[in-house]
């Protein structure tokens, strides 16, 4: 069963029975059961759990102590028959001090028991009163005796692997502290954070808590699980909500329903293998100094998890577009534009440039880059009649994107030129030899270079510079023609994929301009032209004949494959897997394994148009600039024939 680099993880909230350990061993041991039958390889329980964190001055009875002991052994010889690691909080008395603890066990033994390093003592919490921190210890940990093991180990250094993934443990307060400590366990090689909680809740201290744990798993490239007390704990002065969290690098994969009745549980499927890529990419990761040395206890292999049947977490099928949320789309909308915007104005400042020349199709593309630099002239104070449009018909250009490019233009108020590529694009047929009935690939890359050539020479002759076109996803396959569309002397959209080029277009025309005038019907039409070069002849009707999509397939499907081949380093049968849970229902296996072969050779076989591509604005965590983001040989022979 190949795991693929995930792990399952939950974090469990039974109903608490304070002080009475064998009650609570019962409900955990419950939980236990239902998690480890979702093929969870990893079981977190609340702070505490065995005993009920509310005991108060009940932990200096030695009755309690003795019962949460035997507890503990019922629920780790309970682990004897699971695939999971399960971790528990009790009370542990050693060299005279009471510690409260983490307990880590799979397999009917004991892993490590880990004490808590800071207490809290403010406010409401009373726990230097009944518990002493781990410093205490002496010589900073111990070998004990405990639940009828012997020779475990008590300390805070301690890791606990399992399968692919390494865990450490902090405890509640841990977390809230300047440097907790899983700052320096995730520079040891933990990927996982396991946080036994008992956090009482009232007005807006989950914001907090949650800001707490999506922020230190984003600046640990970690998977934080946060396991909070629930049902069942004393109320004299508190409540507890059960506040429990699965997160992963800043997105929450699971979360508990607070104020909930009865024992319960979530869980999520944790991508270990790209929180590891995305380590290796972070060069300052690790680098604030030496860590002292960890003991790394083996937890065996991972459940047998079988994440093709189910997979415990949502995969976007459009990474780069947020769905749902019209807050986080107008605000991702916003800042981009603003970026391209402020890109270009500084661009032109800086070489004291105060006119622009680009090519306008009446396509997404050439849209958005003259959005942008009509918006960047308004910024610098200049006349729009500056912008040079042009637009440039040739074998393929339809009525509809004419009338849009002319219109376009128009209605933004640029200087507006028509050149027609045709003749000169038929003497340079003639002057090489080419048939214009061969609608080869020399046919559609001589057009492109016309028309660069026309941009460029038009940009010379009024002192202005071409701004180019292109989008991100024409870069990762190679859908440009090399030193045609390929180049220009600023590219705006380098490192905007088309997916989002479309959601930009749509945004502008509802919110930079006005809904009820005509650039809003223009743009809008344009967001629903299909994409095409329109490099080879109309149909018999008139309508666009060279759709993109059709050719190259689907771009939902390369932005897709190219956010996680990048991010994620994801290889091919991890690309295909992750699509396939992406788009179930929309798109067959089949289709997902051409156009994933598609993206793959095109991706390395086209290395050599990115190798020099001009300089552009990055907007978005994924770009391919080779002066910042990708660099890679141009010359491949094997790895785009990866086959999956």
């Amino acid at each position: 069963m190949k795991h693929l680099g995930f792990i399952r993880v939950a974090a469990a909230m039974p109903r608490v029975h304070v002080a009475d350990p064998a009650a609570n061993a019962r409900e955990i041991l419950q939980l236990c059961a239902q998690a480890a039958g979702q093929q969870c390889s990893v079981i977190v329980f609340p702070e505490l759990c065995v005993t009920g964190y509310t005991c108060a001055d009940l932990f200096g009875q030695n009755r309690l102590l003795e019962d949460a002991e035997q507890a503990v052994a019922s629920i780790v010889a309970g682990t004897a028959s699971l695939g999971a690691m399960v971790v528990v909080g009790a009370p542990l008395r050693h060299a005279g001090r009471l510690f409260n603890c983490a307990m880590a066990a799979r397999g009917g033994k004991i892993l490590g028991i880990v004490p808590k390093s800071y207490l809290a003592g403010n406010s409401e919490f009373y726990e230097p009163r009944w518990f002493a921190p781990a410093r205490a210890l002496p010589g900073g940990c111990a070998r004990v005796r405990f639940a009828g093991q012997e020779d475990i180990l008590l300390g805070t250094r301690q890791l606990f692997r399992i399968g692919e993934a390494t865990a450490a443990i902090e405890i509640c307060q841990d977390l809230w502290v300047p440097v907790p400590p899983s700052s320096q366990a995730a520079i040891a090689g933990a990927q996982l954070i396991l946080n036994l909680s008992a956090s009482n809740d009232y007005l807006f201290k989950h914001e907090y808590r949650k800001s707490l744990v999506g922020a230190t798993s984003s600046r640990l490239y970690a998977a934080y699980v946060y396991c909070s007390c629930a049902e069942g704990e004393s109320t004299t002065d508190l409540v507890w909500a059960g506040s429990s969290l699965i997160c992963e690098n800043g997105a929450f994969l699971a979360e508990g329903e607070r104020f909930a009745r009865g024992s319960r549980f979530i869980c999520a499927d944790v991508d270990v293998q790209r929180l590891d890529t995305l380590r290796a990419k972070e060069h300052s990761f690790g680098f604030e100094g030496p860590v002292p040395p960890y003991i790394l206890q083996d937890a065996g292999e991972a459940a047998p998890t079988d994440f093709e049947a189910c997979l415990l977490r949502r995969i976007e099928p459009h990474p780069f577009v947020p769905q749902g949320n019209p807050e986080e789309l107008e605000l991702r909308c916003r800042e981009i534009l603003a970026a391209q915007v402020a890109g270009l104005t500084t661009r032109l400042e800086h070489i004291r440039c105060k006119k622009a020349v680009i090519g306008v199709s009446g396509g997404l593309d050439s849209t958005l880059a003259l959005l942008v630099t009509a918006l960047a002239f308004d910024v610098l104070g200049l006349p729009r009649e500056n912008i040079i449009g042009i637009t440039m018909p040739g074998f393929g250009t339809t009525h509809r994107t004419h009338d849009n490019s002319v219109d376009l233009m128009r209605e933004l108020g640029i200087t507006a030129r028509e050149i027609s590529i045709v003749p000169g694009v038929r003497q340079h047929f003639a002057d090489i030899g080419q048939d214009e009935s061969v609608h080869d690939l020399t046919y559609e890359n001589s057009q492109a270079r016309e028309r660069t050539q026309l941009l460029m020479d038009v940009a010379g002759k009024e002192g202005g510079i071409v701004v180019g076109t292109g989008d991100l996803s024409e870069l990762a396959l190679g859908w440009c023609t090399y030193n045609g569309d390929h180049m220009s002397m600023y590219g705006v959209n380098a490192s905007v994929p088309k997916t989002l080029v479309r959601t930009l277009v749509r945004w502008a025309a509802d919110n930079k301009f006005d809904t009820t005038g005509d650039i809003h019907r223009t743009l809008l039409d344009i967001v629903d032209t299909p994409i095409s070069p329109e490099l080879l002849p109309a149909d018999a009707e008139g309508k666009i004949a060279q759709k993109t999509e059709e050719t190259v397939g689907p771009y939902e499907l390369h932005d897709f494959f190219l956010y996680h081949f990048f991010r994620s380093g994801a290889g091919p049968d991890k690309l295909l897997f992750l699509a396939r849970k992406a788009f179930d229902g929309v798109y067959d296996e089949p289709t997902l394994r051409k156009w994933l072969e598609t993206f793959l050779k095109r991706f390395f076989q086209q290395q050599f148009k990115r190798s020099c591509l001009p300089d552009g604005p990055k907007v978005g965590s994924v770009s391919l600039s080779p002066r910042g983001d990708w660099r890679a040989p141009s010359d491949l022979e094997t790895y785009w024939k990866l086959t999956v």
